[in-house]
Order: C-alpha cells, then sequence, then structure tokens
C-alpha cells in the first residue's frame, strides 16, 4: 500500500507499481465484500478473519526468512500466542494483550532450546518481532470491534487506509515527479503521498460523520493522522523487503503478493486508529 508514482498502464499489463491492476482491483474488492460482511452480518466474524490473515502471514514470513537468511521463525507458538491474543482481546481488553504477549515470548524462549546456541539470538529475535508486528498490532483491530458499535469504528479505520492507498495511486500515477524515499521505494512520490493526506482526509471526514456521528474535521484529523502512520508502514514493510532481498513476501493474494503485503499498512494503522477513535468517539 501507499503511494506511488507513475503514468499509469493499460488493462491488461501490470501497473508501474508492478501488479497486474485488473486482478489486484477484484482479489481487492473481493476480500472488502467479506470483511464488510462479516462487520455488518456477524462481527465475531471478523476476529476470524484477523487470525485467518495472523497464520498465513507468519507462514509466509518463515518461508521467507528461512529462504533469504535462514533465520528459524517460532512460528507455531507465535501463531497460537498471536490468535488467542486477538480473541481474547474482545473480553479481556488489555489485559489480554499483555498475558497474552508475556506468555508467548517465554515459550519462544523455550522453543528455540531444540536449535542449540547457533542463531539463537537471531532467531528468538525475529520471533519476538513477528509476535509484536502480527499478533500485538491486530490486537488493536479486535479491541476496535469489540464496543458496540465496533462494527462502524472498523469501517471508519478501514476506509481511511483505503482512501489513503487509493489517493496515493492515483495522484502518485497521474502527478508523481519527486521521489519521496528513493532508497526505500523508488516508485513512491511526494505527490503521491499528498494525494494519500487529502483523500484520507476526506474519506475520515466523511465516514466519521455519517458513521459515528462526530465532527467533520475530527474525521479529517483521523484520516490525515492515518495517511501518515500507513505510508510509514509501507516503507518499512518495503525496507524489510529489501533487507531479505524479495521483492514480496509471498503470492497468496494474486496481483497484491502476500498477506504481509496486504497487510504492511493495515496493523500499524489498528494501532493508531484504536488510539485516535478512543480519544474523539465516546463509548456507547
Amino acid at each position: 500500500m501507499g503511494a506511488e508514482s507513475g503514468t499509469g498502464a493499460t488493462a491488461a499489463k501490470p501497473s508501474r507499481a508492478g501488479r497486474n491492476l485488473p486482478v489486484a482491483i477484484g482479489v481487492g474488492l473481493g476480500l472488502g465484500v467479506v470483511i464488510v460482511g462479516c462487520l455488518v452480518l456477524f462481527r465475531q466474524g471478523f476476529l476470524v478473519i484477523i487470525a485467518a490473515a495472523i497464520g498465513a502471514a507468519l507462514w509466509e514470513l518463515r518461508g521467507t526468512l528461512a529462504a533469504a537468511r535462514g533465520i528459524r521463525l517460532a512460528w507455531i507458538p507465535v501463531a497460537l500466542g498471536s490468535v488467542a491474543t486477538v480473541v481474547l482481546a474482545w473480553p479481556y481488553g488489555h489485559r489480554a494483550q499483555v498475558v497474552g504477549m508475556a506468555v508467548t515470548a517465554l515459550v519462544v524462549l523455550a522453543w528455540r532450546f531444540a536449535g542449540g546456541a547457533s542463531g539463537y539470538l537471531v532467531d528468538v529475535a525475529a520471533s519476538f518481532f513477528a509476535l509484536v508486528y502480527l499478533g500485538l498490532f491486530a490486537s488493536f483491530a479486535a479491541l476496535l470491534v469489540a464496543p458496540p458499535d465496533g462494527s462502524r469504528r472498523v469501517l471508519v479505520f478501514l476506509i481511511c487506509v483505503v482512501c489513503s492507498d487509493t489517493g496515493g495511486y492515483a495522484a502518485g500515477a497521474l502527478l508523481g515527479r519527486h521521489p519521496m524515499a528513493p532508497r526505500i521505494s523508488p516508485k513512491k512520490s511526494w505527490e503521491g503521498f499528498v494525494g494519500s493526506l487529502v483523500v484520507a482526509g476526506v474519506g475520515g471526514a466523511l465516514s466519521l460523520s455519517l458513521l459515528l456521528h462526530r465532527p467533520w474535521w475530527e474525521g479529517a484529523v483521523v484520516g490525515v493522522v492515518l495517511a501518515v502512520v500507513a505510508t510509514t508502514g509501507d516503507l518499512a514493510e518495503s525496507l524489510i523487503k529489501r533487507d531479505l532481498g524479495v521483492k514480496d513476501m509471498g503470492t497468496l493474494l494474486p496481483g497484491h503478493g502476500g498477506i504481509m503485503d496486504r497487510l504492511d499498512s493495515l496493523l500499524p494503522s489498528a494501532v493508531v486508529s484504536w488510539i485516535l477513535l478512543s480519544l474523539f468517539v465516546p463509548l456507547p
């Protein structure tokens, strides 16, 4: 996700971002329908989607780290601990987050004993990173959906991030001339970043006022902040992939890459969304 520069492409060819745009749009719309359907019809189903995404992302990360650097991710305890933390965050809130992360970290330390001393610190550090990045960050999405108006809170969060991505791509493709971070992601432009800010601000203003009945300016603040956070998450993921020497973290989503490639802006944005909406929108 994020703002990318370029001049567009025909429907039959990959975009300047290196994606098959029609396929990417189709997959994105399909995922959106499933997520919105769960939020509208059965909120608890959103937890199932989060848990499935975490498991798939960890499987991808396990294979990528092993192939690129020989790092042995303790993916089984991290997956179980992350999913348990996400599910239990609904009824138990921050207590579930603290206990889930702490207990899983202890299990990871012991789980890696069987591999011996060689590479122990690197393997454990990578596992801790995955635990925080996937498990802890995703648990804030569970906190978002837990209140009675949780479906609308999650929709505001998703609308802002999607608007940031869409605005950044469109502005970058049409107007992008000045690279934003050429050593990290050469196709991202300052023009695309401005597009992310503007469209996410508008999306936030509309969604917060219509869905949660708050002043439009609060929604604009939420949208602009989430555009910054989403772009930062995207750049961080780009650095991780450059460090590992890979283009994508996986291939599970046609036109998008892997699950990790779609979570790059969503995960940190879930944390900040919960913080901002907790400040702006009183619990019912």
